[in-house]
């Protein structure tokens, strides 16, 4: 097996969740241009915070009410006085700007990727 190949138990041990964004407001303490969230991951999870550097694409009021796809089995990481609970995915377009990672139509919050 070539080192870049992932093992299927390798991937099971990353945890893929659908929430939805309750609040996104300006963090203007990022290094760079970012928002902080609060996401809805369903009961079992609960709302856990993000900093999510996508404010070339979304405007806060935008992204309430829209469901993205986060890894939330990374250890939290401290940025400045906030603490990112989980990572929310996405893409960079052609200039280097993030677009969310998103489903294809509505599902329970708390969904893993299978």
């Amino acid at each position: 097996m070539a080192p870049s190949d992932l093992t299927w138990a390798a991937f099971e041990r990353v945890d893929l969740r659908v929430g939805t964004i309750c609040e996104a407001r300006p963090f203007p303490e990022a290094r760079r241009p970012a928002y902080q969230l609060l996401i809805d991951f369903g009961p079992e999870i609960g709302l856990k915070k993000s900093s999510a550097q996508i404010t070339h694409h979304y405007a806060p009021d935008t992204l309430v009410g829209r469901q993205v796809l986060a890894v939330v089995n990374f250890p939290p990481k401290q940025i400045g006085k906030f603490r990112s609970e989980v990572l929310v995915t996405g893409f960079a377009d052609a200039e280097g700007h993030i677009v969310l990672a998103a489903v294809a139509g509505p599902v329970p919050n708390g969904s893993r990727l299978v």
